[in-house]
């Protein structure tokens, strides 16, 4: 086997930012920011989103826009005029 092929991996604690969870595992990344529990520094790195906040996993509804892109684009800059298509002088 090679050596050195594949990366460190250190305990990490991902905590999500919006709801507090908190995700023990092993990453790659690492953060100034470390925590003990039960004799092992972990690494705390703080998400965004996780499957504890995500829409697709609570099954929280978001709002979706009914009103066409199409639609849309035209109320907001009016409608665009097409230009023909050019003609060919030389005959």
């Amino acid at each position: 086997m090679k050596t050195d092929l594949h990366p460190d991996y250190h305990p990490a604690i991902f905590v999500d930012m919006t709801t507090g969870a908190r995700f023990i595992t092993r990453s790659t990344k690492t953060s100034p920011k470390k925590e003990t529990i039960d004799g092992v520094e972990y690494n705390v790195i703080s998400v965004g989103v996780s499957s504890d906040s995500h829409p697709f996993f609570t099954g929280q509804k978001q709002f979706v826009d009914t009103e066409g892109r199409i639609d849309k684009f035209q109320k907001r800059f009016g409608s665009v005029r097409r230009a023909g298509k050019p003609k060919l002088s030389g005959n």
